[in-house]
């Protein structure tokens, strides 16, 4: 199995383990004093947290999900939600980055930011407004 690497720099490490456990669905498989490592078979991803003195928001664009339908783009935003996690921004039927997309976005503990989304059809033109929807929403 391939695995995807994504590791990040977190201030809080047990805040960032809840909310990563309950955005992923799973518990990390292995818990240090400043590092947790979730591996996720599906999507097949290694995501590690590393602590740090200081974040300041997104150290990348953003990160997301891209299911298969609307459906379940609704299905995680009310399983987030019933966790306590709730959407910062909803987008249905909007265009961005080139694509028709519904789509949600969460915030973790240091401001990075996740989106949820399903691509419904391509477009001709980056965002249909200057809002912005592929940088992802201020927080």
């Amino acid at each position: 199995m391939l695995y995807a690497h994504v590791g990040i720099n977190v201030t809080n490490l047990q805040k960032s383990i809840a909310f990563y456990s309950k955005l992923f669905g799973a518990e990390p498989v292995k818990v240090k004093p400043d590092y947790a490592k979730f591996l996720l078979p599906s999507p097949g991803l290694n995501f590690t947290l590393n602590t740090s003195p200081e974040v300041s928001g997104n150290q990348v664009s953003h990160f997301g999900f891209q299911v298969a339908s609307t459906q379940e783009v609704l299905a995680n935003k009310n399983r987030l939600e019933k966790l306590g996690i709730y959407a910062e921004k909803e987008e249905m039927d909007t265009t961005c980055c080139y694509a028709t997309q519904d789509k949600f976005w969460v915030h973790d503990p240091d401001g990075n930011e996740w989106e949820f989304f399903y691509t419904k059809a391509e477009a001709d033109v980056l965002r249909e407004d200057a809002g912005g929807c592929c940088a992802a929403p201020a927080s």
